[in-house]
């Protein structure tokens, strides 16, 4: 067995799903929240396997957070998955449709992919996000989830193929190429004409080498450098819970604050309130000259540090003299993931989100909620960044192209 053939084992299952209605994936939906549920003790304990050689061979503190998992997110799998069940099945649904001039009858419709390609890092929560989103999107999978998480992983798709084959449904649908290691990434990556989409998620290295070797198309998802900038007018009360939230609810992840821009005026007044706050939470702040003199302990920050996703339970901080150093520090540093100012100023707020070029611009909200499942999207495939069809957290639709039916009673073209 080799990688190619487990790809082409998905191509040939492809057709399976892709006919299979919207009860029929549901109930194989359905059956993999329950056994989720019910397998969670074996979850665990390849968990705790993973996570003990992950810490023994050095994976990163962040990377160990993506990587475990805990009864309550076990839970929230389950949950996300069956929150894709009560979500629309995007197959089918028409886009846009006419009658021409001539009598045809023309409309738009959403179809699947067929194959979709996800390669990853120490994430298995992504293994059941994208295999339900596929799932219910009609689409075969083909994964590389890496080595970090390879006993995890195992367990996880040995029972999304278990849900497949309960309902009569290929489990060649979903393959795993975890086994050949770097050589399973390469073959996802090379197999033009058998996968449609990969999708590349993790660190900023993987994608890059994603997009820049791959001859299948590519849907990139991205880093996180991801800014807010406090306003002369906001409301410092609000700030100081929103920022915090920001940056220490779950700072291992992409949608974490990274960079933290204050206007001059009201740097004195919030910058001492926000450092203790930010110290209780044991919060490194790198900070640039003006912001150092307001926050004991802090460090100087260096050209690197505003260009620097920590992923960890650290802060760049900058004063700036108002919105347009603000915008123009965005504008130079950000990676176009998500970025948020806080405002009591109309005009301002609207500024900031017309000129902030990002795939997610807030207004008075915490970065963290920046996320297929608080978007709506049941649980998301990742974050895009780029500016093709696909752009922010990405659920159901995004795993759709669409072809175009043409109804016709005879005509002929003149």
């Amino acid at each position: 067995m080799t990688a190619n053939s487990l790809i082409e084992k998905a191509k040939l299952a492809s057709g399976d799903i892709n006919r299979a209605g919207t009860s029929l994936k549901n109930q194989a939906l359905e059956r993999l929240a329950a056994l989720l549920e019910a397998n969670a003790a074996e979850i665990l304990a390849a968990n705790e396997q993973d996570l003990e050689h992950g810490a023994a061979n050095g994976l990163a503190i962040g990377l160990q957070d993506r990587l475990r998992l805990t009864t309550e997110r076990i839970a929230s799998l389950a949950s996300a998955v069956r929150e894709i069940i009560a979500l629309a099945d995007p197959v089918g649904e028409i886009v846009s449709g006419r009658t021409l001039h001539n009598g045809l009858k023309i409309s738009q419709v959403r179809v699947p992919f067929g194959v979709i390609g996800m390669i990853y890092e120490a994430r298995p929560n992504v293994t059941i996000d994208i295999a339900a989103l596929a799932i219910k999107s009609g689409n075969a999978l083909v994964l590389r989830g890496g080595s970090a998480a390879e006993k995890t992983n195992a367990v996880l798709i040995r029972l999304v193929r278990r849900a497949l084959d309960d309902f009569g449904i290929s489990p060649d649908v979903i393959q795993s190429v975890d086994e050949f290691g770097r050589d399973g990434a390469k073959a996802i990556m090379m197999a033009r004409g058998l996968v449609d989409v990969l999708i590349p998620r993790g660190s900023a290295n993987l994608i890059k080498t994603v997009v820049e070797e791959s001859k299948v198309p590519v849907i990139e998802t991205g880093d996180g450098i991801v800014h807010i900038y406090v306003d002369e007018s906001a409301d410092l009360d609000k700030a100081i819970p929103i920022i915090i939230n920001s940056k220490t609810q779950r700072p291992s992840v992409c949608n974490s604050l990274e960079t933290l821009l204050v206007h001059k005026d009201v740097a004195s007044e919030l910058l001492p309130k926000l450092n203790e706050a930010l110290l209780s939470e044991d919060v490194v702040v790198h900070a640039d000259e003006t912001a150092s003199g307001l926050m004991s302990g802090a460090t100087m920050a260096q050209e690197s540090d505003w260009a620097t996703e920590y992923l960890a339970l650290e802060l760049s901080v900058r004063v700036v003299d108002g919105i347009d150093q603000a915008l123009d520090h965005i504008a130079r540093y950000s990676t176009k993931h998500t970025e948020s100012i806080l405002t009591e100023d109309l005009g301002t707020a609207e500024r900031f989100l017309a000129e902030v070029d990002a795939a997610v611009v807030m207004v008075n909200s915490s970065t963290r909620f920046t996320d297929g499942g608080e978007f709506g999207f049941g649980a998301e495939v990742g974050i895009s960044t780029q500016k093709l069809h696909a752009r922010g957290p990405m659920g159901l639709s995004v795993l759709t192209s669409t072809k175009w039916l043409v109804r016709g009673n005879g005509q002929v073209r003149g």
